[in-house]
């Protein structure tokens, strides 16, 4: 059964769309990253698959059941921490593991103990008097303490020094294992480091999602150097699938979506004379966007640019 499932989803708030007929689709055991910059509609859409909002259009099911019949059976399954998420700042961290333990059948006390050690979060402290840090520690600890299917965090890493960040990312990494996660965040380099599908949201919709192996496959910064001068070719010659072209009289360069090193060989060969070499290095997600942005590229979900 599919973890998370969008259909059509829409939100608006007085006549701003913040979220325009996203279609999502989160497979079994992904750690799906959910990226894209602030106000792009992430975590609007994640309100609304958690029932803490109602959607103006369209559907979100969670293990096929629609969010908002979402009952406590499922919620024993599910994790949920959101940087903006709202903690009992009276209790102290060991009293909030030990009141929710009753909510989770599931819930493991050794689990719990051994979540406490790795976060180094000390029971005895208030939630009030803890870093931000400290505070998204607890929460995830207690999101992982009933070892939930489904776990959905929303900007966990934001405002958090590179320490915690790799803290958090562990914990995430070590809860993997049997456990669909869907992480949102504008920060790429934090999730290229563990995702294993991304999905990049502007402006309310969904611009492609797919498998992060495939997406950083296809994507390569070519390097052509000529043996005289080189020139565009007209635009219908340009290949739709080569981005950002930078012409010198003995050096070309673009951004090739599609890459296969044999067949963009050949094109680049058909188009110009001269070839001397072709260098092609693979690119970190925030440059694959960062080209996608400038080129103005609006792609259907899992098409290829």
């Amino acid at each position: 059964m599919i973890p998370i499932l969008c259909r059509d989803l829409s939100m608006a708030f007085g006549g701003v769309r913040a979220v325009d007929r996203l279609d999502l689709e989160v497979p079994d055991g992904a750690l799906y990253g959910l990226v894209g910059p602030n106000g792009a509609g992430k975590t609007t859409a994640i309100k609304a698959l958690m029932n803490i909002i109602r959607p103006s259009a369209g559907s979100t099911e969670i293990f096929g059941c629609d969010s908002r019949r979402l009952r406590a059976e499922e919620f024993q399954r599910i994790g949920y921490v959101s940087e903006n998420q709202t903690l009992p700042d009276w209790m102290t961290v060991g009293c909030l593991m030990t009141y929710l333990k009753p909510f989770y059948p599931a819930w493991e006390d050794a689990r719990a103990v051994d979540l406490l050690r790795q976060f180094n979060l000390p029971a005895g402290r208030r939630l009030r008097h803890l870093s931000r840090g400290m505070l998204m520690k607890a929460a995830l600890a207690s999101s992982l303490a009933y070892r939930p299917r489904l776990l959905v965090l929303d900007e966990p890493f934001s405002g958090l020094d590179a320490l915690v960040r790799e803290e958090l990312i562990e914990g995430i990494l070590e809860s993997a294992e049997g456990c669909t996660i869907l992480v949102s965040s504008h920060d790429l380099a934090d999730i290229e480091t563990f995702s294993s599908h991304i999905g990049y949201m502007d402006n309310g919709r969904l611009l492609f999602s797919e498998e992060m192996a495939s997406l950083t496959g296809r994507f390569r910064e070519v390097e052509v150097t000529v043996g005289m001068p080189a020139s565009l070719p007209g635009q219908q010659g340009w290949p739709a699938h080569w981005l950002g072209a930078e012409v010198s009289p003995a050096l070309v360069r673009f951004v090739d979506t599609r890459f296969e090193a044999e067949s963009t060989a050949a094109e680049i060969r058909h188009l110009f004379a001269d070839v001397r070499d072709i260098s092609a290095r693979p690119m970190p997600l925030r440059t694959i966007f960062l080209a996608l942005a400038r080129s103005g590229r609006q792609l259907p979900n899992g098409a290829p640019a």
